[in-house]
């Protein structure tokens, strides 16, 4: 009989490479490509259809229509009405979810091998045969109306939007902020114009679950007759913000929210790694930083974090606080003495076996279940990369020195470059 101190955490032992299963790849006669992961264990199917986001192809008054017109794919088709599609679906324990970001979009489809044969037909006809009838239209438009003022109030949300708009500016579809008079413009033979002439740009199928041939094939032949648009690719021309800060008071605020933030390196770069390791030691995670100074020390804030948002061409960086409304000039301020501390003070060994050990964890845990090696792989397959980027992540986090932590934030994070945003 063996014995266990249980008084003691077993080893973290740190994995030498990880083993990740690469999808297949059909083509479908369209030219859709299809990536499949097999999942033998597991008897539960996810199909995604990720299209290109058309936005940048859309006059501004219409900015909306995309997003109308996707989150209305539920609301009837040729053959079934709303309540219907909802029975079918909870009938066969089936789930859709809407995808919807800067650069895709597309319908997501959660169920089980019993019944994939019986709900791809009808999920497969949402990308063809819907309607847009009127009256639940206007449902939607009122409740966008709703949020659209209830955000321009919330300071967080209203700062997000600002934010958006100093990084990309007001031109490109990322710095579009919507308002109430985009809502108007919105009509049914604008939702069937963008379903019929814009909405497949350049689709992909990603399919993850325990299929075998016969039930790819169904796949292949259910989407192989789609009628797709080619790109035209979206501009990575931002109009950076032209100044330091963008300030919006609220007299009757007694939090601010604050972001700090600016663009970074694409994934492809060779320094993607190293930014990653600063930014989680900046503000990352809860043992960061910035949580231990302005959270802990100084009690300004319930939480502050500073993250990489994921963009095919250039990922870009964030601080985000809501913070007591007159301390925002001095939280603003401790962030820069702590981002010039990373760039000029050896981290210590103590600090950098914590982080280690979180990044390795953390990077684990994103390969966790099944359904989570669909999503690593869109994440490098969006940015021309393959699986060699997580090994290379891997082995950097194992490794990293304190002195190439400090050359990174060198390199790119100037204050003058950084863009803050103060709401409340």
């Amino acid at each position: 009989m063996i014995t266990l101190d249980r008084s003691k955490a077993p080893q973290f032992k740190i994995p030498e490479h990880i083993e990740l299963i690469k999808p297949e790849k059909r083509t479908l006669k369209n030219g859709v490509p299809l990536y499949f992961i097999p999942t033998p264990e597991i008897d539960a199917i996810k199909l995604e259809v990720i299209t290109l986001s058309n936005n940048s192809q859309m006059k501004e008054e219409d900015s909306l229509v995309p997003f109308f017109a996707l989150h209305m794919l539920l609301e009837g088709t040729k053959e079934m009405s709303s309540p219907e599609l909802d029975h079918f679906f909870d009938h066969y324990a089936s789930e859709v979810d809407i995808i919807y970001s800067f650069e895709q979009q597309g319908l997501s489809l959660l169920t089980t091998k019993k019944h994939f044969g019986s709900v791809l037909p009808v999920f497969r006809n949402l990308l063809t045969d819907a309607i847009f009838p009127e009256k639940e239209l206007e449902k939607r438009k009122s409740q966008k109306a709703l949020t659209i003022s209830l955000q321009r109030e919330q300071n967080g949300a209203r700062a997000n939007q600002l934010y958006r708009k100093a990084i990309f500016g007001t031109d490109h579809p990322y710095g579009f902020i919507a308002e109430e008079k985009h809502v108007d413009a919105v009509t049914p033979e604008k939702l069937n114009d963008f379903y019929q002439h814009k909405f497949l740009v350049q689709p992909e199928i990603f399919v993850i679950g325990n299929l075998n041939e016969v039930e790819i094939d169904n796949i292949i032949s259910e989407f192989e007759n789609l009628e797709i648009i080619k790109s035209s690719k979206l501009s990575t021309d931002f109009q950076i913000w032209p100044e330091k800060r963008i300030n919006e008071l609220k007299d009757k605020s007694v939090q601010s929210s604050i972001r700090l933030g600016q663009h970074l390196i694409p994934k492809t770069h060779p320094d993607y790694h190293s930014l990653t390791v600063f930014n989680t030691i900046l503000g990352g995670y809860f043992g960061s930083r910035l949580i231990k100074n302005i959270r802990e020390d100084k009690g300004h804030t319930y939480g502050i974090y500073s993250s990489i948002g994921s963009l095919e061409k250039a990922d870009y960086w964030v601080v985000m606080a809501d913070v007591q409304k007159s301390y925002a000039d001095e939280v603003i301020e401790e962030v820069y003495k702590e981002i010039e501390l990373l760039k000029t003070i050896p981290i210590g060994q103590k600090e950098i076996e914590t982080v280690r050990n979180y990044m390795i964890g953390h990077f684990l845990s994103n390969f966790s279940n099944a359904f989570d090696l669909i999503n690593r792989f869109k994440g490098i397959h969006h940015a021309g990369l393959d699986y060699d980027f997580y090994e290379a992540q891997l082995n950097y986090f194992r490794s990293f020195k304190p002195e190439e932590i400090m050359e990174v934030g060198q390199k790119y994070f100037d204050p003058k470059n950084i863009i803050e945003v103060v709401v409340g």
